[in-house]
């Protein structure tokens, strides 16, 4: 039998195995308190109300429990759990165009912190930063959450090949049209 410190020792992954290996829901709690917050602020930025938020991450740890199986360790757990919560975030702006805007909403201080390896494109790095989260929220949220996994996450290209289960040339290709369309947007709306 595991102590306790045993398992709050066990890496992602492992705990993980353990969970899905008896749906165990004493386990899945060690999981949703190392994460739950990691979360929570990953849909107040689409969110950007307390009480929605908070659904919402209840909502992705739910589905996640149903949905742990599906982990294939083909990346990080914590890689994973990230295109997890984008992409129900994203359903969720998605399916309430009504509100579409005022949701969608997403919290870019971290991207003034550009990396410098994207300097063939100096336009999309002087953006002002208030003037590109306007921009921000006229793109499609596929758009955008590319532009977050690798500007305000710093997910490598590797990473989010893995995270969307797609090639290295589409995730490049994906990541260049969202940028020229964020360039656009922004030089149309806020030059």
């Amino acid at each position: 039998m595991k102590t306790l410190e045993d398992i709050n020792n066990l890496s992602d992954e492992d705990l993980v195995k353990a969970i899905v290996k008896d749906n165990n829901t004493l386990l899945f709690e060690i999981l949703y308190d190392r994460y739950a917050r990691l979360v929570y602020n990953k849909c107040f930025g689409f969110a950007k109300d307390e009480d929605e938020a908070e659904d919402l991450t209840q909502d992705v740890f739910l589905k996640l429990f149903v949905k742990l199986g599906s982990f294939k360790e083909k990346s990080k757990f914590s890689t994973w759990l990230y295109a997890f919560t984008y992409n129900h975030c994203v359903n969720y702006v998605t399916r309430n165009t009504a509100k579409k805007l005022e949701k969608q909403s997403v919290d870019y201080k971290d991207i003034e912190n550009l990396s410098e390896d994207d300097d063939d494109d100096h336009s999309f790095l002087d953006m002002k930063v208030d003037k590109l989260k306007l921009a921000l929220e006229l793109i499609s949220p596929a758009e955008k959450m590319i532009l977050l996994l690798k500007y305000q996450d710093f997910l490598s290209i590797k990473e989010i090949e893995s995270v969307l289960g797609i090639g290295e040339s589409a995730v490049k290709m994906r990541i260049k049209r969202a940028k020229d369309k964020l360039i656009t947007v922004y030089n149309d709306n806020f030059k």
